[in-house]
């Protein structure tokens, strides 16, 4: 197929390509967007780690370009070469470590150049950090159009950093319903749990990072068992991901004696069995943006309970789906894990309730059509913009 003939190029551009929920939504987008709609390729300023596997498309080039800490000014030529060479119609560029690719794109003469912003950053949870602001507001002029994760995070780009609102788009994730659905509990490999049967499990999935704060749900397990004793016998903790924190939670839930109630695996590639493996879901994190494992845990049938941040109270309705407590309470979270485990059937019914919201509002078809149709809105208005000049 001649260049002309095929389906116009999208360069999304991320720091790292590796297990995470930004990531999962690229692979998410490139999976399920028609073939014929528009060719993908995918850069990382530093590594495309083996995630790359989890995309189904055989025509994805990767490109990882070793960038080292600091500011990427010396890839900027690199940067313009890689476009000049690939003329992607749009490059999408992805959170405050990729923003800076968006100065060579200008310059090799990318019509479209979007920015998605997805969570905050990590030492700037709240987005009050002036230098940020700055940050973004420098690169501003080189972006065409924003997606916003969450209203949270519009609301932070139009009024922090001052894009007008007509720039920015506000598009939530969408969850894979086939993949994870609710289902026959599975057992696990490996788990030393048992099989579940009359049992409660509460647990999490992600990246044992400190913004995900999984020590502080290893607290709460521990306070909930010290106020309802008599859960001992069923209440169970499972946390799967791999980082920093994993042994800090494991140490912790072992000098309270409680190690062997908990199941600290590392990273897993089942999750939507762990997923289905649980009773519910607990996100202890810091800050969010719009969070897939909210998302896949609702998709799930599971009640959610999340600490209200970001745009988790976009997701959870607290008394409908799930149960919102402030960050860092270690005691609202244990309150709820007793009531909860108290309460299997209402919390159940919490979580059937969840499953029926993202079908309607959270669906992967919708995230994709709402990409397509940007990237459509873009390239049409820079054709005609161009055909002006």
């Amino acid at each position: 197929m001649s260049e002309a003939a095929q389906p116009p190029l999208v360069l999304h551009v991320v720091y790292r390509f590796d297990t995470g929920g930004l990531e999962n939504g690229v692979v998410n987008l490139i999976n399920h967007m028609p073939a014929g709609a528009y060719r993908h390729a995918v850069v990382a300023l530093t590594e495309v780690t083996e995630f790359r596997r989890r995309v189904k498309r055989p025509d994805v080039e990767f490109i990882s370009l070793h960038k080292p800490p600091g500011h990427g000014l010396k890839l900027y030529p690199q940067l313009w070469r890689l476009m000049r060479e690939r003329k992607p119609a749009i490059v999408h560029t992805r959170n405050l470590a990729a923003l800076e690719a968006t100065v060579p794109a200008w310059a090799a003469g990318v019509p479209v150049r979007i920015h998605g912003e997805h969570g905050r950053d990590v030492d700037d949870i709240d987005g009050s950090s002036r230098k940020y602001q700055w940050m973004r507001r420098a690169y501003r002029p080189f972006v065409s159009q924003y997606v916003a994760l969450s209203r949270d995070l519009g609301r932070y780009l139009t009024d922090k950093v001052g894009v007008p609102a007509p720039r920015v788009s506000q598009i939530y994730n969408g969850v894979d319903t086939q993949r994870f659905a609710p289902g026959p509990r599975p057992v696990l490999a490996g788990c030393p749990l048992g099989d579940g049967r009359g049992q409660f499990w509460v647990g999490t999935v992600g990246r044992m990072a400190k913004v995900k704060n999984q020590t502080l749900l290893a607290r709460a397990f521990v306070l909930a068992l010290q106020a309802a004793p008599q859960l001992r016998e069923r209440l169970r903790l499972v946390m799967v991901g791999e980082g920093a924190l994993r042994e800090e939670a494991q140490a912790l839930l072992d000098r309270a004696g409680l190690g062997a109630l908990a199941w600290l695996p590392g990273e897993r590639s089942d999750v939507a069995d762990v997923m289905r493996s649980l009773d519910a879901f607990v996100l202890p994190s810091i800050a969010e943006g719009i969070s897939n494992t909210i998302l896949e845990a609702m998709a799930t049938g599971l009640p959610v309970l999340a600490t209200r941040v970001g745009g988790n109270a976009e997701l959870v309705e607290p008394g409908r789906t799930g149960a919102l407590v402030d960050s860092g309470d270690a005691q609202a979270l244990a309150a709820t894990l007793v009531d909860w485990a108290s309460r299997p059937v209402q919390a159940r019914q919490l979580g059937e309730a969840g499953c029926r919201t993202v079908q309607q509002r959270f669906s992967l078809d919708a995230m994709v059509q709402a990409y397509q149709a940007l990237y459509d809105r873009q390239s049409q208005a820079s054709r005609r913009g161009h055909s002006r000049h």
